[in-house]
């Protein structure tokens, strides 16, 4: 297939070109501002892709609470620019990415959340996704444009940013480690979420954009929650030093959901899909990655 990705130099298009160029896909990296109707269009007119990969957008929850304007601007107004530019290209088919924080908070009783499950967005983030969701779903209803809904669950590997649990914890310790410093400096860790690896989250995307039905929503999760303590046990042990945790009110959120857990039933009978890396594995190139980064 002929794609292109928005977003393509983040921490997940990277992790998508590798997956689409080792089956032999041409993919084309877009670096078009997806807040600028105009420049998207005639770079989607020139481009003529067949897939386009949306993942551009602002991903800090933290920062959403800051700037909920400039948040909703690039993840909801971005993504209709980018639907609109598609269809205007021609282009077949969107895979558009979205978050499973349009979920919001869910009474345990309710997990695993299936694509069914209401939009409850507590956050400017959350919100903005569920925003972007619904202009997905509107413009696979009313143009002939066929868009693929993903709401990604928590995902990490190698190459995420510090703005994220398990790669800040990761990036603490590497630092330690060059440093001989014991101490880490942590947020809320009780909160639940469902973390899949990169590597396997791309691979569902590409399945999707192949086999998924246009108009549809797709969880990409893994279906086990775990707790970013339990993230930073798994990254401790794989330290040279005995690290110890202390708590940061200065990286507590505003509001945390308390437990996130995902169903992958529909992805996996429309695609074949299911994770396949171990959570200690991902750690451990996690943290070799952080290493690498911190001390080439």
């Amino acid at each position: 297939m002929r794609a292109v990705i928005t977003g393509a130099s983040g921490f997940v298009g990277q992790h998508l070109t590798t997956e689409l160029t080792s089956h032999g896909d041409e993919v084309i990296a877009d670096a078009t501002d997806i807040t600028d109707r105009s420049a998207l269009g005639a770079a989607f007119a020139e481009a003529r892709p067949e897939v386009v990969f949306h993942l551009a957008a602002q991903a800090d929850v933290a920062r959403s609470w800051r700037d909920p304007v400039a948040t909703f601007r690039v993840n909801a107004e971005g993504t209709l620019n980018v639907l609109d530019a598609a269809h205007a290209a021609g282009v077949a088919r969107v895979v558009a990415i979205t978050s499973a924080d349009l979920y919001g908070v869910v009474d345990p009783r309710n997990l695993p959340i299936t694509e069914a499950h209401p939009l409850r967005p507590v956050s400017p983030y959350a919100a903005s996704k569920a925003a972007a969701d619904m202009l997905c779903l509107q413009a696979s209803l009313g143009t002939s444009l066929e868009v693929i809904r993903i709401r990604a669950f928590n995902h990490l590997g190698p190459g995420q940013s510090e703005h994220f649990v398990a790669s800040a914890i990761a990036k603490r310790i590497a630092e330690c480690e060059h440093t001989g410093a014991t101490h880490v400096s942590i947020g809320n860790l009780q909160a639940r979420r469902d973390f899949t690896d990169v590597r396997d989250v791309v691979r569902a995307y590409r399945l999707l954009a192949e086999h998924g039905t246009p108009g549809e929503a797709y969880n990409i999760c893994s279906g086990v929650d775990r707790s970013g303590a339990e993230l930073a046990t798994l990254l401790r042990d794989l330290s040279s030093l005995p690290i110890t945790f202390q708590e940061d009110p200065a990286l507590l959120r505003p509001v945390d959901v308390p437990i996130i857990r995902g169903d992958h039933t529909k992805v996996t009978q429309a695609t074949g899909w299911s994770p396949s890396i171990r959570i200690e594995d991902t750690l451990s190139d996690l943290l070799n990655d952080w290493r690498r980064r911190e001390h080439p």
